[in-house]
């Protein structure tokens, strides 16, 4: 009779166990639906947007390469502006969040629950990007007079103030020598006097 109860037990056992595994997948499945969810409702937020900026998106010009303008998909999906500006949705997917990368790390540039004060703000960035890439390009078109070369244009100033820096460098370099080198002898006479006896 005990061997029949042991028998027993461990089949409720199995089929408890059963059951919570089952449970435990379903409950992921569960959470992994309402990931894939936030996904979708964070990509048509951000579709939006890029609805809304369509007009200013047409008006860069198809030349210009500093610009991609695409929803990357992923874990959290991104609206790109160029290769270091993007626009993503914040942890409670309603709030738009325009994110700069620079060397001092990442930047807000703008963040609302509203679409319009971002999209004002990715506009006034593609303006000021494509304003620093004219002048870039205008810097470069630099028409020298035939004969003159760079160093020609630089205001005389510039080159008595580079020898005066490296006169004053080396003229610091031979003043520690000369520390250094009495210093050293210094203490050398003095070593010498104590090991002579007379």
């Amino acid at each position: 009779m005990s061997e029949a109860g042991q028998k027993v037990a461990p089949a409720e056992n199995v089929r408890r166990l059963s059951s919570v595994i089952r449970d435990m997948k379903n409950a992921a499945a569960d959470r992994e639906d309402v990931v894939v969810e936030m996904r979708e409702a964070s990509h048509t937020r951000l579709e939006l947007l890029a609805q809304e900026l369509q007009p200013v998106f047409a008006d860069v010009p198809e030349d210009d390469p500093s610009f991609d303008f695409v929803i990357s998909n992923g874990e959290q999906p991104r609206l790109w502006i160029d290769a270091v500006a993007h626009v993503a949705m914040a942890r409670d997917r309603r709030t738009y969040r325009f994110l700069c990368d620079t060397r001092l790390g990442r930047q807000v540039l703008a963040e609302s629950a509203d679409m319009q004060p971002v999209a004002d703000q990715v506009t006034r960035y593609i303006a000021e990007r494509m304003v620093e890439r004219q002048r870039r390009i205008e810097g470069d078109i630099e028409v020298l007079p035939r004969g003159q070369t760079d160093e020609a244009q630089k205001p005389d100033e510039a080159k008595p103030s580079r020898w005066r820096a490296f006169f004053s460098g080396l003229l610091l370099v031979i003043l520690g020598g000369i520390v250094g080198a009495g210093s050293v002898l210094f203490s050398m006479t003095e070593r010498f006097q104590e090991l002579n006896p007379f």
